[in-house]
């Protein structure tokens, strides 16, 4: 099957819902022969589940029933898809083909794993929404594209998305994971990139989708991120085995992980049929496969000669799976008795159009050894056609380039040409400080080279059907390779790579525990630091006894990149990536939800106030004990009694759970919850005032500095009137008068409470602590000492 999207998506999704908001989603990739199933509740009356699933596979095809089946109140799949993802091809099947015991059967002989290992044994009435999801996509595929799939040849994972940490599609957005904000930054020339592009140098397109996969869904397994970390502690420490496996990626075709699962799937048509330019095509399609996949067989060895002495856990069990496989060399056996030794992937379309033509060795196929003389009978006559016309017309750099559309076509740098060209010339395009061109002749022979190569196609076809069937036989190792090899481009050229070219020891390994606290010592913004030279690193801590933080400031003192570099840099650590800190220690981390930024949105008729209030409410309803709560701003966009009343009332929400929640506001009032709640703790941007001009330091410090009338003298270098800033200054000093009071009376009610508070904090952080017994024994000595002497 061909399937040549490139770096695009090739999911097709199958969407099913009941009257209980139970949604079922069958995700199918045709390039990785994968099949992602996930079944949840729809907690969100605007499907946000459903859309942040949508966006991160981003299809080609949205599969659903005709009928709506979702609860009253919920538009349904069906209007969904109309409503938001209208440029997205569309498809509707009957109800009937929703079938979940067909979708079992379906899944059980198509999973290159077993049965149990899936779940399906035990739970699979438990996902029949999914499995009725995947019994409609599989069925359409097969008549769609014309193919059967082979069994055991499927990867298949359930509830794929939710066993990784979930990020939304509006966070995905505010936090710039796969696309910047705005392309340029401010003030400056430099192009700002997104954390994606940061990282995107991979080599493969598998590597890249990979990536891009891996950053929209983080790992929430704290052993596959600890042993990708091991791998990247290998790599780091042993120059010798990074730069041999980086070599040894390169000898694999970049279409390796695309062109390997093409052997999943076997064409339903038989290929002797009438000549058909379709048919022509699939056997070039299918002819070009095994020469990639020999080329790959072929780099085995080196990448086995590298692994070989591998000590991490990643890499050493790539060696056993792959590289102490005798599946593979048996297979290489298989494809050097038909195959000609000689022959090689090439990129350059007319070399590869004539390995393609002498794949299959001589003597096997006498009309394909007739077929490849009439192919280089006039190759050899274009060419010299080519010499004849330098000699007639004078034209000593006449060149004769191919491409795949044109064929054969000439190139004349338009210096060499005096007056105007021969009239035997047509079709005559500029191109450059080229003419292309071509001739009746060059167009005859043009058409008999083409029939000819079509020829050898069909025909090579008919002498690879035995091999094709013997290597079907094994397809779940060459899906197996194809994972492997997406995965090491990741690592290796991405992750690895992006460390080793920045300077030593600026980015560091992060540690994880079980329910300790997110630390993290000198943080960077992982986009931003590669732009600005002098970027001030900051530090958080955030743990049960404290998890919230609330950060003040003025405008532009850098709370936003502070809020947004906190969660890039879990992010990153949670695809088992170093990140850019002094020190780091986190506890997994299952959804990022983030409110930012203040934009109307006009398609759905909601002002900047509903907007914030929507995201809110998505947040409020979805959050989690592990959640990771980022909030910019909240209530601004109304009255300023109701805009602090509900910051008020969402601060002491979010209090109640145990999520990590990092709260920036220009707010001063909210402060007064630090005196109330021994778990909230006060930051600011350090700010000086100058000459009644504000100088940024950019850096965090504890507390609430109160930087006098910043909006006043803001408002008077926009050029308010004197008498008004006066005027507004008076007033302002009688509010914040009365709130000193206020905030004085209420640190007296609390200090006893908020002593033991930071107390337990402290015993919290040591019950997490690594260090040796004597060095805890002192902190506790410490401890207690502090606490005596109320300096706590």
């Amino acid at each position: 099957m061909e399937d040549d999207t490139g770096e695009r998506s090739s999911f097709v999704i199958g969407l099913i819902e009941n009257r209980a908001k139970e949604v079922g989603v069958a995700a199918f990739d045709l390039r990785s022969a994968s099949l992602h199933l996930s079944e949840y509740i729809e907690t969100s009356s605007s499907y946000q589940n459903t859309k942040t699933l949508l966006h991160f596979y981003d299809p080609i095809v949205i599969i659903v029933p005709p009928n709506k089946l979702a609860p009253d109140g919920m538009v349904g799949v069906s209007e969904l898809v109309d409503k938001f993802y209208s440029s997205i091809r569309k498809v509707t099947m009957v109800r009937g083909c929703f079938d979940d015991t067909r979708g079992a059967v379906l899944v059980k002989s198509l999973a290159a794993k077993e049965p149990s290992a899936l779940g399906l044994d035990t739970y699979y009435k438990q996902y029949y929404l999914c499995l009725a999801a995947a019994a409609a996509t599989i069925k359409w595929i097969e008549a769609e594209k014309g193919i059967i799939i082979m069994n055991h040849s499927l990867l298949v994972t359930f509830n794929g998305s939710f066993d990784h940490m979930n990020i939304d599609a509006t966070s995905v957005h505010n936090l710039e994971i796969i696309e910047p904000l705005h392309s340029t930054l401010l003030g400056t020339s430099s192009k700002k990139r997104s954390l994606f592009q940061t990282l995107k140098s991979t080599r493969t397109t598998g590597g890249t989708r990979l990536l891009r996969a891996n950053l929209l869904q983080p790992l929430k397994d704290i052993e596959t991120i600890k042993a990708r970390l091991d791998c990247l502690d290998e790599l780091m420490t042993n120059e010798q085995l990074f730069f041999g496996l980086s070599q040894a990626l390169r000898k694999f075709p970049k279409e390796t992980d695309r062109v390997l699962c093409h052997f999943c799937f076997k064409p339903k048509k038989v290929t002797n049929e009438a000549v058909s330019i379709d048919n022509a095509r699939r056997s070039q399609v299918l002819i070009s496969s095994i020469i990639v996949l020999k080329t790959a067989l072929d780099a085995l060895p080196l990448l086995s000669k590298v692994l070989k002495d591998a000590n991490s856990f990643l890499l050493g069990n790539i060696y056993k799976s792959v590289c102490e496989n005798e599946k593979y060399a048996s297979i290489r056996k298989r494809i050097g008795e038909v195959i000609d030794e000689d022959v090689l992937h090439a990129r350059v379309p007319f070399v590869a159009r004539t390995q393609q033509c002498f794949a299959v060795k001589a003597g096997i196929d006498g009309f394909l050894d007739i077929a490849r003389r009439s192919f280089c009978d006039t190759s050899e006559a274009i060419h010299n056609l080519a010499n004849k016309y330098r000699e007639d017309f004078k034209l000593p750099n006449l060149k004769i380039p191919f491409n795949n559309r044109h064929g054969f076509y000439f190139s004349i740098p338009q210096k060499d040409i005096q007056g105007k060209l021969p009239s035997k010339f047509i079709q005559v395009m500029k191109h450059g400080n080229s003419i292309h061109c071509s001739t009746l002749d060059l167009a005859s022979l043009n058409a008999r080279n083409k029939s000819a190569a079509k020829e050898c196609y069909l025909h090579t076809e008919l002498c690879l059907e035995a091999l094709m069937d013997a290597i079907r036989e094994d397809v779940s190792v060459l899906t197996l390779l194809a994972e492997i090899l997406c995965l090491l481009d990741m690592i290796v050229n991405s992750f690895a790579h992006m460390i080793s070219s920045k300077p030593v020891d600026r980015y560091t390994r992060p540690q994880f525990t079980e329910n300790g606290p997110l630390a993290i010592d000198a943080g960077r913004h992982p986009i931003l630091e590669s732009v600005h030279n002098d970027f001030v690193p900051n530090n958080i801590f955030l743990s049960e006894a404290s998890n919230m933080v609330i950060v003040m400031g003025p405008n532009m003192s850098g709370k936003s990149t502070y809020l947004q570099q906190i969660c890039l840099i879990v992010i990153l650590a949670q695809i088992g990536c170093y990140i850019p800190a002094r020190f780091a220690t986190l506890r997994v981390v299952d959804r990022v939800f983030t409110r930012m930024g203040t934009v109307d949105n006009l398609e759905s008729n909601s002002s900047t106030f509903m907007t914030e209030m929507k995201e809110t409410a998505f947040i409020l309803q979805n959050i989690s004990e592990r959640s990771l709560v980022v909030m910019d701003e909240l209530g601004r966009a109304t009255s300023s009694s109701d805009g602090l009343a509900i910051a008020w009332s969402c601060c002491e929400k979010l209090l109640a759970l145990k999520a990590y929640t990092i709260f920036a506001t220009h707010m001063e009032n909210l402060s007064a919850l630090a005196t109330m709640y021994p778990n909230v703790k006060i930051l600011h941007f350090d700010v000086e005032v100058k000459n009644n001009r504000l100088d940024f330091k950019f850096e965090l410090k504890d507390g609430s500095r109160h930087v006098p009338h910043y909006g006043l003298l803001l408002a008077g270098v926009a050029g308010l009137p004197s008498s008004v800033i006066e005027t507004a200054r008076n007033i302002t000093s009688r509010i914040t008068e009365k709130e000193v009071k206020t905030k004085e009376a209420n640190n007296e009610q609390y200090e006893g409470i908020q002593m033991i508070y930071r107390v337990a904090q402290r015993l919290i952080c040591l019950k997490y602590s690594s260090q040796d017994a004597d060095s805890i024994r002192q902190a506790l000595q410490h401890l207690k000492d502090c606490y005596a002497n109320g300096t706590i």
